[in-house]
């Protein structure tokens, strides 16, 4: 019979001052904070209410320059035409617009992929850079054109 031991993990906090420091994380560039009700302990693969992700989202300006066929995917470029990745968040009122708008603009197809002339443009949100430079799980935030 195997025997299986509960092992309690502390993790190390500060005590206060999270705006500062969160303001601090900003400045730096790093992705965000936990936020943790001190006596708290961590359990690996679950979530807990005790337990808060704030994340330091960034804001980038892009250019959509495609959708995807079978399951929605918008195909993002930064504004000097590079590719930005593929984003799959978008709320239906945006997602309603990019549908009403984006015929005018078919470039090409393919089996999976509509390509667009980089016409429509917007601001999405996203974590921070892949080691491939594509935004990592950008969402959408609002149009600029």
């Amino acid at each position: 019979m195997q025997l299986f031991v509960d092992k309690k993990c502390y993790v190390q906090h500060i005590e206060g001052h999270g705006s500062e420091y969160f303001e601090l994380i900003k400045e730096q560039g790093l992705e965000g904070i936990v936020l943790k009700k001190a006596d708290s302990i961590y359990r690996p693969g679950t979530r807990s209410e005790n337990w808060l992700k704030v994340i330091n989202y960034q804001y980038e300006n892009v250019l959509i320059t495609g959708l995807r066929k079978k399951e929605f995917g918008v195909l993002l470029s930064f504004e000097d035409g590079s590719p930005a990745g593929l984003m799959e968040f978008m709320k239906p009122s945006d997602r309603k617009k990019l549908y009403a708008e984006y015929k005018k603009f078919i470039r090409t197809e393919t089996d999976d992929f509509i390509y667009l002339d980089p016409k429509l443009k917007g601001i999405v949100k996203y974590r921070n850079l892949t080691k491939k430079g594509y935004l990592r799980i950008p969402s959408f935030e609002k149009w600029t054109t």
